[in-house]
């Protein structure tokens, strides 16, 4: 695929983005594209969004789990980028009128690195090294593909999904926990939705840090010190819509929460 077509479909999906629509997967119109062109396709669609004012502030896994993946028909991970425009803080109103079109919510460990990444050759040692600290983290992934029909090629052309994210105000040293051994336990207006554990994410949420830094890697992008890393979901997406409140509990660290409105 060359580049102008590449910089057409990135841009289709950024209109698609501020319009708050969903466009026919990408993998049923264009048979030749690959996960090399759908990077290429996500890299115009965020830098669209940058040129609006938005300042990437960190990366995202998706993907991950066995049950994401299952759920989604998508047999490997995704990548992307994360803008201060996702962010919301702990217990926010999220708006999904003119902000999300087909939101579905997970529970995830965030990681807040305190010294630069660059792959190819990351290790799970590296990245805890490079950590500064692990928290709660929602994260609300969306899709410009019309009713989530996506293959690999789709969501990582969207930005690996991304919708927004919400981070727990308690933070914990990654050295003081059995990471893989990580409960988390998230309720859905108040009752109990679903439970998973840190391994869920490739067997150990270091080991997706440490895939992601060094995919990334490969088109010479860098993890920087103070950036947001989500390792992907623990649990079952779970869809929701206005009205719904979300909570989730990472066992011996602390909760976040969100309401949509």
């Amino acid at each position: 695929m060359d580049n102008s077509k590449r910089e057409a479909l990135g841009d289709e999906l950024y209109e698609a983005l501020s319009q708050q629509k969903t466009l026919t997967p990408f993998t049923e119109r264009e048979a030749d594209i690959t996960i090399d062109d759908a990077y290429f396709i996500s890299l115009r669609m965020v830098s669209r969004r940058v040129d609006a004012g938005e300042t990437i502030i960190g990366k995202k896994i998706g993907v991950t789990s066995k049950v994401v993946q299952d759920m989604l028909g998508v047999h490997q991970p995704d990548f992307g980028f994360l803008t201060n425009k996702m962010e919301y803080a702990n217990g926010a109103d999220i708006p999904v009128a003119g902000n999300l079109i087909q939101p579905r919510a997970e529970a995830e460990i965030g990681f807040r690195l305190k010294k630069d990444l660059i792959g190819p050759g990351v290790t799970e040692q590296d990245v805890l090294d490079a950590t500064e600290c692990i928290m709660p983290c929602f994260e609300i992934v969306d899709s410009r593909i019309k009713d989530w029909k996506i293959k690999i090629e789709d969501t990582v052309a969207d930005n690996a999904s991304c919708g927004v994210f919400v981070l727990g105000d308690r933070q914990a040293d990654p050295r003081d926990h059995d990471l893989p051994n990580l409960k988390v336990t998230v309720k859905k207006n108040g009752k109990f939705l679903s439970e998973g554990m840190g391994s869920a994410v490739q067997g150990n949420p270091l080991t997706a840090v440490a895939w992601l830094a060094n995919t990334l890697g490969k088109y010479d992008i860098p993890f920087k010190a103070g950036e947001v890393i989500l390792s992907g979901s623990l649990v079952p997406l779970e869809d929701v819509k206005a009205g719904d409140k979300m909570e989730m509990e990472l066992e011996g660290i602390g909760s976040a929460s969100c309401q949509f409105v």
